[in-house]
């Protein structure tokens, strides 16, 4: 199958594209720079020049593709609203692209999007409707006549190269010259392994049913008390809570997510794909100590691509 990734020199897409290389499969994957290109083409995939506002580079990239992968997102929180409606425009692009192929297209959204209804998010549950990224909504507008999935990611997609929200936190805590939590510090944060992620792609690219959403999650729920203190062990600093009140200023944009309480499961999409993460889960990933390296947490926080 010839793929169409977005995202593709990403974090998460860099590994779809090995992933799916390794499994036989052609992989077109857009770019937006010439180190992108450079990055896409060492990969061994062919390269197709554009980005998520050239409209017509998506769609020409999808004509040309037995299925599409979309990861791209323009991960600017001080933008946030813009990036989003960049990314329902690509979305509709995409699926207006393979209309009436039945060819298809795998949409990344998250679970910290979704109304959870129980103990845990599940992939029967629906996106905040308030919520200005509107992934899943597109996705839905994008279906007539394409096979479109859904891939929901959690707020920590970890690994070697990982420039999110964890390398954001140990950058913090070095500044700070503390590691903090909020409160008692028992909210939750789900997690995969990016090579988790990219092999649970290709999965939902070969067998996904139209319209269902799957979800990659590797743990359930890490207390973020616990990462807190992994990253005070490994930099030496002291281990604080934090007020709600003063989350604000100490970790600026980052106050919500460190603060949120979002477990979720992905026990239906194990049973429906027959997938199981294999690689270490947060905690471990973070003992082995290459987020503490310093060109881990150079780069700038919020992107999962």
């Amino acid at each position: 199958m010839r793929v169409f990734v977005t995202g593709a020199s990403g974090f998460i897409g860099s590994a779809i594209v090995r992933e799916l290389i390794d499994s036989g499969h052609q992989v077109l994957g857009l770019a937006r720079s010439d180190a992108a290109a450079a990055s896409i083409a060492a990969a061994g995939a062919d390269v197709h020049r554009g980005s998520l506002e050239d409209l017509e580079s998506l769609r020409s990239g999808a004509v040309a593709a037995d299925g599409v992968i979309h990861t791209a997102f323009i991960h600017d929180f001080s933008n946030y609203a813009p990036a989003a409606e960049t990314d329902r425009r690509a979305i509709e692009t995409l699926g207006a692209a393979l209309a009436g192929s039945k060819r298809s297209l795998v949409v990344t959204s998250g679970t910290l999007l979704l109304q959870r209804k129980g103990p845990l998010a599940t992939e029967q549950d629906e996106p905040i409707p308030s919520f200005p990224r509107k992934s899943e909504q597109a996705a839905a507008m994008a279906s007539r006549g394409a096979r479109v999935s859904l891939l929901r990611l959690p707020p920590s997609v970890h690994g070697d190269g990982d420039h999110g929200f964890v390398p954001a936190l140990i950058k913090l805590a070095r500044d700070k010259g503390d590691s903090a939590y909020i409160g008692d510090g028992l909210n939750r944060w789900p997690a995969v392994h990016r090579l988790d992620a990219a092999h649970l792609y290709r999965l939902v690219l070969e067998k996904g049913s139209a319209g269902a959403s799957y979800h990659a999650i590797g743990d359930e729920g890490v207390s973020f008390k616990d990462i807190a203190g992994v990253i005070g062990r490994r930099l030496h600093l002291p281990v604080v809570s934090k007020s709600p009140e003063q989350a604000a200023y100490r970790f600026s944009w980052l106050a919500h997510f460190v603060g949120i309480d979002s477990p979720a499961s992905s026990k239906l999409t194990e049973e429906r794909l027959g997938w199981q993460p294999k690689q270490p889960g947060l905690i471990a990933d973070l003992e082995r100590g290459t987020y503490f390296e310093p060109e881990q947490t150079t780069h700038a926080a919020g992107s999962h691509r």
